[in-house]
């Protein structure tokens, strides 16, 4: 069992960044790939962007490419999404999610979720 916690969420107007943080609690961590979903008010939950259990390969959806990064630090059973250059539409709650799938886009694939935290880029 794994459980998550984000944080790091925020106000920023556009143009600016933030950085959240995903804390896992449990031993096998390093054994999930690691994924960055987001949802806007009346939206389906939608991917950002995955990394695998070594953190060796990264996906990321095309609407984030050149503005976020992930990554994650396994000693400190952390994810990060580095979100620069934000935009008011990337406005949502962004949640982290674990998988023993593989660093996929899809949502069913992803076995343990966060509460969320709230990102508002201001315009």
């Amino acid at each position: 069992q794994v459980q998550l916690v984000e944080s790091g969420g925020g106000l920023v107007q556009a143009g600016g960044s933030l950085r959240l943080s995903c804390a896992a609690s449990g031993r096998t961590f390093s054994s999930y790939a690691m994924g960055w979903f987001r949802q806007a008010p009346g939206k389906e939950r939608e991917f950002v962007a995955a990394i695998s259990w070594s953190g060796g390969s990264t996906y990321f959806a095309d609407f984030v490419k050149g503005r976020f990064t992930i990554s994650r630090d396994n000693a400190k059973n952390t994810v990060y999404l580095q979100m620069n250059s934000l935009k008011p539409e990337d406005t949502a709650v962004y949640y982290c999610a674990g998988s023993i799938n593989g660093y996929t886009h899809y949502v069913p694939d992803y076995n343990y979720w966060g509460q969320g935290t709230q990102v508002t880029v201001s315009s």
